[in-house]
């Protein structure tokens, strides 16, 4: 019985996002949660290519008409992804982190959660073993000043109203923190998904469809409860997440680093003007990844600050502002989310 799931979670770790082995065999727990044996099976033939089920059921050496239904079934469950282009039907391979897990917001039981707790340390350390991420972090609305050059990528507002479709999903990271009695009391419904991503989530009736001027509101909801913006790592994002360091196990991970400004990707830094400011520690207590210290005036770490801009939204004496970094510090996003896995499996020798 374990071989095939040992099977599927290699076949899972030859995606971008990894899907690490350990020596207790946590990650095996969490397959065996998720997939019945013969999904597991099925799953590793798979490819992270939209293939018609003829060419998987080839490779499958099965039926095309038995094994689409439990294809279906997969999909439904959010362990493949599933799409449907001019009346036929492609399947592809999901992988692990950003993928299954988020797929499970609907479906999490506490020996799932436990197991994935578990597990986050050894996924953390995949991500941050190539130099692309799979998410970034652009500053809120309020910090931007007319002086600065934002580019529309980098824009969350413009971010939302270019898109066809909108969906708001709960977050995953407070579903399941909430579950076990460690939720907070930051917006739920704080996940955006946009386009094929949005009609994907729908089918598998996570979130609901909102108007973008919905989708606004809740975006300043999200930024007046401190939340910080994470889109996808390409200029055309299909997903902005709005995370708490409480629950976010991106932000986390990297608020344990004593460098997070290394990690994470992002183009401004804060700036303290000392004349203004009062030492009032409002930034202090906002600040997600503990990069200001109060002394006579409030002090950033740059190595800590990762541009977020939060601090910029609570100043009322105009003592912060936002910076852009030098050209050579500067982060450009891949164009679409295809090149950003593209380039992570090229950064982790996997094509």
């Amino acid at each position: 019985m374990t071989e095939v799931y040992k099977k599927l979670a290699k076949h899972l770790s030859n995606t971008p996002g990894g899907f690490p082995k350990t020596e207790s065999g946590v990650e095996l727990r969490i397959l065996k949660n998720l997939f019945t044996e013969q999904e597991a099976e099925i799953a590793t033939f798979l490819i992270m290519m939209p293939e018609q089920i003829e060419q998987i059921a080839e490779r499958a050496g099965k039926d095309p008409k038995k094994l689409e239904p439990t294809l279906k079934i997969m999909a439904e469950k959010g362990l493949i992804i599933h799409s449907n282009q001019h009346g036929i039907n492609y399947y592809m391979t999901a992988q692990f982190v950003v993928g299954i897990w988020e797929f499970q917001v609907n479906r999490l039981n506490k020996e799932l959660i436990k197991d994935f707790n578990e597990y986050v340390p050894y996924l953390m350390k995949e991500q941050t073993k190539t130099k692309t991420q799979q998410l970034r972090v652009i500053p809120v609305s309020k910090s931007i000043n007319a002086q600065m050059t934002i580019m529309d990528y980098d824009e969350a507002e413009k971010i939302i109203k270019a898109q066809s479709k909108v969906l708001i999903a709960p977050c995953i990271c407070r579903t399941e923190h909430t579950l076990i009695g460690k939720g907070c009391d930051k917006l739920m419904e704080a996940c955006f998904v946009f386009g094929g991503g949005a009609y994907a989530y729908e089918k598998r009736k996570i979130g609901r469809m909102i108007s973008h001027d919905e989708a606004i509101k809740i975006l300043h909801k999200g930024i007046e409860q401190g939340l910080v913006l994470q889109p996808g790592n390409a200029k055309k994002p299909f997903n902005i997440c709005m995370c708490c360091d409480c629950c976010c196990q991106i932000l986390k991970t990297i608020k344990k680093s004593n460098a997070p400004s290394k990690i994470v990707h992002s183009s401004y830094f804060a700036e303290i003007n000392e004349d203004n400011c009062t030492a009032c520690e409002t930034c202090k207590d906002i600040c997600p990844m503990d990069a200001i210290t109060i002394e006579d005036t409030s002090i950033i770490d740059k190595n800590r600050c990762i541009g977020c801009g939060l601090c910029v939204t609570v100043c009322e004496f105009e003592s912060i502002k936002l910076v852009e970094k030098d050209d050579k510090q500067k982060w450009i996003p891949p164009e679409n989310t295809i090149e950003t896995y593209m380039n992570i499996a090229k950064e982790k020798g996997l094509i």
